[in-house]
């Protein structure tokens, strides 16, 4: 008997409002077997992720609505599963302090490689 060894779909959700970091994202993740979902603001992302439960959200701090670093909590406790990584060009100590205090799992300033995207992904999914 001839069997296929399926490959487990994952979810990510990605809130950035530069396009090219999504698409960025969603490329990469999509090499892993991820389906990703992306939204520009805080509330297109709220509205987006109703019901969802992704397994990694990727979260800029710098948005049209406001701080990600302010939606943290908010996110764990809609989303208890899922896993943030906060995604900033402003990665200073304080920043980063700042965001795993909130509740954020990870930390990534930009500009970042595929490279470190890939490893994060990996040590997340394994």
């Amino acid at each position: 008997m001839n069997t296929i060894k399926q490959r487990k779909i994952h979810n990510a959700f990605i809130i950035d409002d530069e396009q090219d970091i999504c698409f960025l994202l969603s490329r990469v993740l999509n090499q892993k077997s991820f389906e990703t979902q992306c939204a520009s603001t805080l509330k297109e992302a709220q509205n987006s992720m109703n019901g969802k439960d992704p397994e990694l959200i990727f979260l800029d701090n710098h948005l049209p609505d406001g701080l990600g670093l302010n939606y943290i909590k908010q996110l764990k406790r809609e989303h208890p599963s899922s896993k943030i990584i906060m995604v900033t060009a402003h990665d200073t100590n304080t920043d980063r302090e700042n965001a795993l205090k909130e509740g954020a799992d990870y930390f990534i300033g930009k500009p970042f490689s595929r490279d470190m995207v890939n490893k994060l992904v990996d040590n997340f999914i394994n």
